[in-house]
């Protein structure tokens, strides 16, 4: 627990101290623990990355990724082949790698891992356009880059490009038409069947996710790509626990690291990690410095986004322990020199996170790249489903940014149906009036029919993200006007009214400026 504290404070993908733990128990280590079992490696390896991409999707915000898709997509396909080529030549021509050692360093290095970005980003407050994109990329890239590391490793000659690339885009539309039915109908059937108990719902989306992969894999497709897309579309799906499943997938994806990265420490040979330093540092410089940039740039072309963000993006392609995993795919099929590919991909990994993941933060501020902090926070809304009563009882936090702040019970405009029926304050609970004006930190109680469970979770989130005036400002929920002709310039001084007088204290103010925004 202490590794996990001190990953989380200094920036760093928890890959480091987890690999330092398994070094040290490992061969030349305090412990001398012998272990060379690299298929062994692979197969936990695969399991752990199943878990970590499950939790990242069941984190991922539609709203966030869904105009950052093609942008991810280009930078899955295109940048992985820009980055493939140039990253091989470099270890062919200056490291003196033959063409087939150098195309599976290329592929293995080029797929950014899911556990450190996930970790980092979370962490830096950047723009949710840029995020949505690099989670997205992390959870995309890993299907084409398995199957180039397959072809490379296979035995006899490397097919042709136009074969891979037909594959990687036949197994890419399987994976991801499997994910996307598994994540729809897994999320229909927790949505509609009341389990016999609360704890049961975060195993019950956790297995949904994991058989994604499994059908995915069973049907020669991306097995990647659907648990990734699965866990995705359940975690928009406005499932009940959900605060208590997105906290089991939480701990579980950290448990997966966590023994993931040991393994791998514990199977690396240090002294035979010296030899190879030199050539890995090359390599990573080349990849750092030309081929991420160059790939992100080209395949990004079409889209209209600022050079700095492009910058940060080139800088944000973490890799973690997915290219380590990876690279023992050559190690269990046998390929000549696979044990040096291993390692310079070991040390390569290693002394780049060191680098790349606690100064993001520090370029994200010199490039002057950063969250608007007036965007208003997502609220928490946990659903209960009382199957008996035909109803639901939802669980609302009002975070710090909230722009439910300041609003009063009665200005919700819930839809006929629902009603708030308690007020969680400073630790002391009531039953609120018409006139009780929310504030930060407060916790509801709201009671919907079945009918209007949706309605009034939509129109909550309206009015935390668009104040008491939202609907007729433009954001969503049961008060929009139909016809979209509202005079936006006169609610906004309306709404700046509001915040100066006829209300009391500095909540009602600050609801009706941010209403204005």
């Amino acid at each position: 627990m202490a590794a996990v504290r001190i990953s989380s404070r200094s920036g760093l993908p928890s890959l480091l101290l987890y690999l330092g733990i398994g070094i040290a128990m490992g061969q030349d280590g305090i412990f001398d623990v012998k272990f060379d079992n690299a298929e062994l490696t692979q197969v936990i390896g695969y399991a752990a990355l199943v878990v970590i991409l499950a939790e990242g999707g069941l984190g991922t915000k539609w709203k966030e990724v869904k105009p950052a898709l093609p942008a991810a997509a280009a930078l899955s396909i295109v940048g992985v082949g820009i980055s493939v080529g140039i990253t091989a030549s470099a270890a062919h021509y200056l490291v003196g790698l033959d063409w087939r050692q150098a195309l599976i360093i290329g592929a293995v290095v080029s797929s950014t891992d899911a556990a450190a970005v996930f970790s980092v980003l979370r962490k830096v407050p950047l723009p949710s356009r840029i995020t949505g994109v690099l989670e997205a990329e992390s959870g995309f890239n890993d299907a084409p880059v398995v199957i180039l590391v397959v072809a490379f490793s296979a035995a006899g000659p490397v097919e042709h490009w136009y074969v891979l690339v037909g594959e990687i885009a036949l197994e890419l539309a399987i994976g991801a038409a499997i994910g996307l039915a598994v994540g729809w109908l897994g999320s229909f059937g927790i949505r509609h069947v009341a389990l016999p108990a609360s704890g049961l719902y975060p195993i019950a989306v956790m297995a949904i996710a994991v058989s994604a992969y499994a059908a995915g894999a069973m049907a020669h497709g991306s097995g990647f790509l659907a648990v990734y897309l699965a866990a995705m579309v359940l975690g928009n799906s406005k499932l009940p626990h959900w605060p208590a499943t997105r906290g089991f997938a939480d701990g579980l994806g950290w448990l997966a690291q966590i023994g993931m990265f040991v393994l791998l420490g514990l199977l690396v040979t240090p002294h035979d990690l010296l030899q190879d330093f030199w050539p890995a540092v090359i390599v990573g410089l080349v990849l750092t410095a030309v081929a991420r940039p160059l790939s992100v740039f080209i395949s990004l072309a079409p889209f209209r986004l600022p050079k700095r963000e492009k910058a940060l993006m080139s800088w944000a392609g973490l890799r973690g322990a997915v290219p380590i995993i990876l690279a023992t795919i050559p190690m269990v099929s046998g390929i000549e020199g696979s044990t040096r590919v291993f390692n310079i991909v070991f040390v390569l990994v290693v002394v780049y996170t060191l680098i790349q993941g606690p100064t993001l933060p520090w370029l994200a501020k010199a490039l002057k790249i950063s969250e608007d902090p007036s965007e208003a926070s997502d609220l928490g809304i946990e659903s209960a489903p009382l199957e008996r009563l035909r109803g639901h009882l939802l669980s609302v936090a009002v975070p710090g940014r909230s722009r439910m702040h300041g609003v009063e019970v009665a200005e919700l405009r819930l839809p006929a149906g629902a009603a708030v029926t308690l007020v969680v304050r400073d630790g002391n609970s009531f039953v609120p009036a018409p006139s009780t004006v929310l504030r930060h930190g407060d916790e509801l109680l709201v009671v919907a029919t079945d009918p209007v469970r949706d309605a009034t979770e939509a129109r909550l989130r309206a009015v935390g993200e668009g104040g008491k005036l939202a609907g007729w400002l433009g954001t969503g929920g049961t008060g929009r006007q139909e016809n979209g002709t509202a005079d936006v310039p006169h609610l906004a001084k309306l709404a700046r009214r509001l915040g100066k007088g006829g209300e009391a204290g500095p909540g009602s103010k600050a609801g009706g400026r941010r209403a204005h925004h």
